[in-house]
């Protein structure tokens, strides 16, 4: 291991231990006690609000603006992908030719994705004043480490690069709104909890 590879771990490493704080500072705050009668089912309500509920059509944020969601969706599946590859370099796991060219692929598309939404948060007068220092920094470093995976999978010299960008990923991923990566999990759990206690949801057929 060389002095990057060092430095990316030494990242992952305070990344999980400041992420393992807020997993038990939330599990320490628990549920809400909710004084009202219950009326539906939970368990069926918390997964409409991880599925039925994160779909286009019952968004109004995602209906009305159907490419961008797309381009998110693709944009979080490179993501993911990018991530998982992390972790399979150190375990020193290597994909077959079919799935290293299929994966180039995908975090070509969803690369693009991430360029396609910055500029449109740069663009969209709207979606600047809403921006902050925050939206930016996460959106580029995100993007930067799709796209130095990628580079990576083509060419290895650009590896120092590309450990670089996941160092500066991984400590940032803690303070900004990439810790949603954790609280994205809690709020769809808490909204099923909520709305399913009344009732509300899964949503009834008319």
């Amino acid at each position: 291991m060389t002095w990057y590879h060092y430095l990316a771990l030494a990242a992952f490493l305070l990344c999980l231990v400041s992420l393992t704080y807020h997993l038990i500072r939330l599990v320490r705050l628990g549920a809400p006690k909710d004084f009202s009668r219950r009326r539906g089912n939970l368990r069926s309500a918390i997964t409409y609000s991880f599925l039925g509920a994160m779909s286009p059509g019952k968004k109004e944020s995602a209906y009305l603006h159907l490419p961008t969601y797309a381009g998110g969706l693709l944009y979080h599946i490179g993501t993911f992908t990018s991530i998982a590859l992390f972790v399979l370099l150190f375990l020193n796991i290597h994909t077959e030719s079919w799935l290293h060219w299929g994966i180039i692929g995908v975090l070509t598309v969803s690369g693009l994705s991430g360029v396609g939404i910055l500029a449109k948060r740069m663009g969209v007068k709207k979606l600047r004043l809403l921006s902050n220092l925050d939206d930016y920094l996460s959106n580029v470093l995100v993007t930067l480490f799709q796209l130095f995976t990628l580079a990576m999978l083509v060419e290895e010299a650009f590896a120092p690069f590309y450990f670089l960008c996941v160092g500066l990923l991984l400590l940032y991923l803690p303070l900004g709104k990439l810790k949603h990566a954790l609280y994205f999990f809690a709020a769809r759990y808490h909204l099923g909890l909520f709305y399913g206690w009344r009732g509300v949801w899964p949503l009834r057929k008319s």
